[in-house]
């Protein structure tokens, strides 16, 4: 099982510290393969015992055994990588295009394929309301896949306003409701209380982050992970939107007949009123 999977299926047994540990062996995975274990422990601002007991808690037999197997995955992506960086130039764009690569994929190839079906199944569900809840940084895409999501199916909203706003919608959700919850780090202080809220009225939540560790993946019945590595100063939404694409298509497939229709309702409105130019 891929190291990020390992976390996320044991995130909710760990302590502050030993998050600490595993988020470093998430980010600097390096650090980790060619370091040793006082380097993780100092890294992480935890002891070596913490290092030994989070190694135990994911299943290696002590850190020699979670530092091999990093090589290991390391080690076989050197090569495509330094090739790679022979293959492109130096310049900006070339910097910014190989990033927003990786970060295709990355968050598609380490997309679960269980945990995606249950977000699909539960956005599919027409019995249900669906609720989409965002970080300012991640409020623009997830407007678009608002969008999307509208028209394939009713009963579709955007969490929107100031955080009394947003209480007051979530406390409007039922059990059989579905809220998706969208945020990067850092993340916004009032989601994840308004997610905290949303828990403890039993509604379904779903949330896409960029670590396992978010804290509100504790909240989540699945949490789906992308890359959002910037070039800039800013994180990219490139992954996140790849990944909403991918729901989107798969809420299409499972609502076929519904969805058609609802499209071709809407196709022939905008043609019947002119509202669109195809040339």
């Amino acid at each position: 099982m891929p190291l990020d999977h390992l976390i996320a299926q044991h995130s909710h047994q760990l302590t502050p510290a030993e998050r600490r540990v595993a988020q470093i062996l998430l980010e600097q995975p390096q650090l980790v393969a060619f370091g040793t274990v006082s380097d993780l422990a100092n890294a992480a601002q935890a002891g070596v015992a913490t290092v030994s007991r989070l190694s135990s808690k994911l299943g290696f037999s002590g850190f020699s055994d979670l530092q091999a197997t990093l090589q290991q995955g390391m080690a076989e992506k050197l090569l495509p990588a330094a090739v790679r960086i022979k293959e492109h130039s130096n310049s900006s764009i070339a910097q910014h295009l190989q990033l927003e690569i990786h970060n295709l994929h990355r968050t598609l190839e380490r997309l679960d394929s269980d945990s995606l079906a249950a977000v699909v199944k539960a956005l599919a569900d027409l019995n249900a309301h669906v609720a989409l809840l965002s970080g300012n940084a991640s409020a623009g895409v997830v407007q678009q896949w608002m969008e999307d999501l509208c028209a394939l199916r009713p009963d579709v909203q955007s969490l929107a306003g100031n955080p009394v706003q947003v209480g007051r919608n979530i406390a409007q959700l039922n059990q059989n409701d579905v809220l998706v919850v969208v945020d990067l780090r850092r993340y916004d202080a009032w989601v994840i209380h308004a997610v905290k809220m949303a828990h403890e009225l039993g509604v379904r939540i779903f949330a896409v982050v960029d670590s396992v560790l978010s804290p509100l993946a504790q909240y989540a019945e699945q949490t789906l992970v992308v890359c959002a590595e910037g070039a800039g100063p800013f994180d990219s939404h490139v992954g996140t939107l790849a990944l909403f694409n991918v729901i989107a298509a798969g809420v299409a497939q499972k609502l076929k007949s519904t969805a058609t229709e609802r499209l071709e309702q809407a196709e022939n409105a905008w043609r019947g009123a002119n509202l669109l130019i195809e040339r």
